[in-house]
C-alpha cells in the first residue's frame, strides 16, 4: 500500500522534475503547491537527499533540485527510499527478504506463491515508470475535468 509519505515524496519529486535546469525550489513552495505539511515534507526531503535523489543549494536563493535526470529515477527507487520494501510480505522481498517463521517450506506455500505474483506485477510497473513518465502523463495545468470538478466541490 502506498503511504502518505510515499505519495508526498512522489509529488515533491514531480515538482522538482518540472523545474528548468539550474532552478531550485524551496520546501515551503513545494509544500504549499502540493498541500503537504511542511515539517513532514522536510523529513521526506532529507530522506531523498540522503539517498542521492535530490540535492540542495544553500543560501538565500537556495532550495532543492533533482540530483540526476528525471528519466533515470524509477518510481520503485523513490518508494523504496521513502516506504521501504515494495513486496507485500517479507518472504518475497527483493531488497529485504526474511523467511516466514510459520512456513515450513517456501516452495509449497500457497500464500508466498500468490504474493510473488503480486510483487512481480507491481514491480513490472514501478520499476519501468520513471519520474519523467509521471511528469508527462498529466499536463502541468489546464481546465478541470468533470471528475476534478466533482472532487474539488
Amino acid at each position: 500500500m502506498l503511504t502518505m509519505k510515499g505519495k508526498y515524496g512522489i509529488k515533491a519529486l514531480i515538482e522538482l522534475a518540472r523545474l528548468d535546469p539550474g532552478e531550485v525550489r524551496q520546501s515551503t513552495a513545494i509544500a504549499n503547491a502540493n498541500g503537504i505539511p511542511k515539517k513532514f515534507l522536510d523529513t521526506i526531503l532529507a530522506d531523498l537527499r540522503q539517498a542521492g535523489l535530490i540535492q540542495t543549494r544553500k543560501g538565500r536563493s537556495g532550495g532543492y533540485s533533482l540530483a540526476r535526470p528525471a528519466d533515470t529515477i524509477s518510481v520503485a527507487q523513490i518508494l523504496r527510499v521513502i516506504d521501504g520494501p515494495i513486496a507485500p510480505i517479507s518472504c518475497v522481498s527483493k531488497t529485504a527478504y526474511r523467511k516466514c517463521h510459520d512456513c515450513p517450506t517456501q516452495s509449497a506455500c500457497e500464500i508466498r506463491l500468490l504474493m510473488l505474483e503480486v510483487r512481480d506485477a507491481m514491480l513490472a510497473i514501478l520499476e519501468h515508470r520513471t519520474l519523467q513518465d509521471l511528469c508527462s502523463s498529466v499536463p502541468l495545468s489546464g481546465p478541470l475535468t468533470g471528475e476534478d470538478q466533482a472532487a474539488s466541490a
